[in-house]
């Protein structure tokens, strides 16, 4: 891998972020009565689309914003041009990682399917709330307006056409209310909440939250790595995968997510066992084996709708032999326009041939006299890999992705030389369960909470 490529400065990309950061200091304060210095970053935002086809609509939005005269449909301008800035920085940084690794990514990102207007109204009621969070901003939220959320999240939750923005703004108003009120906050995530915030509106459009277009694929599955992500009450596991069609065309990645609710008091190797039952694949991924499918749904970019019914175990397969002959040939799928954001790559990548070193910032790959940054804070408490065990390695397959502006790595397996041999250790070992020894007292520790759990609950069920 050329890490060079991953070093050399971006083009515009300073410029597109600053755009970003200054329009969201904006909104930290709040549209209702912009102070003097918000205007500059409200400016600075149409600024940076001028020559768009979002040039006149964002210009006359900032300067309504700007003179505290802002409509719905100027703030839907503005969160439209914040996304779009951002999914230009992450176009930069993708192409980018392709040229890093050799890689290519092929066609054009697609957009959701049709739109029959289904559930405007609500979908309306969400936005004005949005609006009305926009015009006080962060530093202006207090229980009342966060509240207001409430009953429009319950009308949409219900409605599985409406799942994914209902979701979106259950998990924003509850963030939000842990914090109110806005103006004792020592420290505001403006970043965080602008993303939210702008995502969210956009996802209240007709047709932004329709179901992406999908089609039926056939062929072996070879899984590379899990990307273990875990929340206070839910938790979800993607595993990154080469597909090689049964018709012989160009192989791609692929990922295939399982997501399930839990209780805070459900960690550790415990979480596979809320998600095992959920998706076979992960046995596979344990296992060390293929998966062969049959008409398994994939969207257009690039996401199995993993259907179990479609799938059944194939033969074994090295995940560092798959990365090593499969992988640099894979072709990448353009990303879709709402999941185009810097934070969102996660590009799997083989490294080889590194020297390990200390940062700044912690563990660093030195490689060809270039340094790439280990986030080994992402490695899961739910697998047997460790910072330990990643320090001493000789390769390691990770995913590349792109924070507090610069590429890191976070590991997903690493092949370490164990007396004269090369052995490997997955994060994602235990995920169909294990023999390993601490893994079995992870295991049992857990199993106790989880019939706890749900003795407990059978009772109160029963009441």
């Amino acid at each position: 891998m050329r890490t060079d490529a991953l070093i050399a400065p971006v083009d515009g990309l300073d410029e597109v972020l600053a755009a970003v950061d200054g329009f969201d200091d904006a909104l930290c304060g709040g549209l209702l009565r912009p102070q003097p210095g918000q205007a500059g970053g409200l400016v600075a935002l149409a600024d940076a689309v001028e020559g768009t086809p979002l040039a006149a609509r964002v210009g006359e939005a900032a300067d309504k914003a700007v003179a505290g005269a802002s409509g719905e449909d100027h703030l839907v301008a503005l969160a439209a041009a914040r996304v779009a800035l951002l999914g230009s920085a992450h176009d930069a940084l993708a192409a980018r990682v392709d040229e890093a690794t050799g890689r290519r990514t092929a066609g054009e990102p697609a957009g959701p399917g049709g739109d029959d207007g289904h559930a405007a109204g609500l979908l309306a009621a969400a936005r004005g709330w949005l609006c009305d969070l926009a015009r006080a901003g962060w530093r202006g939220i207090d229980h009342e307006l966060v509240g207001g959320a409430a009953p429009v999240v319950a009308a949409m939750l219900p409605d599985p056409a409406l799942r994914r923005p209902a979701a979106l703004l259950d998990g924003f108003a509850a963030e939000l209310a842990a914090s109110c009120p806005g103006a004792a906050l020592e420290r505001v995530p403006v970043r965080r909440w602008a993303d939210l915030w702008s995502r969210a509106v956009l996802l209240t459009l007709p047709g932004a939250a329709a179901a992406p277009a999908v089609s039926e694929v056939s062929g072996r599955l070879l899984p590379l790595g899990v990307d273990l992500q875990e929340h206070a009450t839910a938790v979800q596991a993607q595993v990154h995968a080469v597909f090689e069609p049964a018709d012989g065309s160009e192989p791609r990645l692929v990922r295939a997510s399982v997501s399930a609710p839990k209780p805070d008091t459900v960690v550790g190797a415990g979480l596979w066992q809320v998600l095992r039952p959920r998706m076979a694949l992960l046995a596979a991924v344990g296992e060390g084996r293929t998966m062969d499918l049959d008409a398994m749904p994939l969207t257009a970019g690039g996401d199995l709708l993993w259907d179990d019914g479609r799938a059944r175990a194939g033969g074994a397969a090295e995940v560092f032999a798959t990365a090593r002959v499969a992988l640099p040939a894979a072709v990448a799928f353009a990303a879709p326009p709402l999941e185009r954001h810097p934070a969102a790559l996660a590009a799997p990548v083989l490294l080889e041939g590194y020297g390990v070193a200390d940062g700044e910032d912690g563990m660093v790959f030195e490689i060809a006299g270039h340094r790439l940054a280990v986030d080994a804070g992402r490695l899961p408490a739910a697998g047997p890999l460790t910072r330990e065990l990643v320090a001493t390695s000789a390769a390691c397959l990770g995913l590349l992705r792109w924070d507090a502006g610069e590429f890191r790595l976070q590991p997903l397996a690493v092949e370490r030389t164990v007396r004269k041999k090369a052995v490997a250790v997955h994060a994602g070992a235990w995920a169909g369960g294990t023999s390993d020894k601490a893994g079995i007292r992870a295991e049992k520790a857990a199993t106790d909470a989880v019939t706890v759990l749900r003795e407990r609950a059978g009772k109160l069920l029963r009441k």
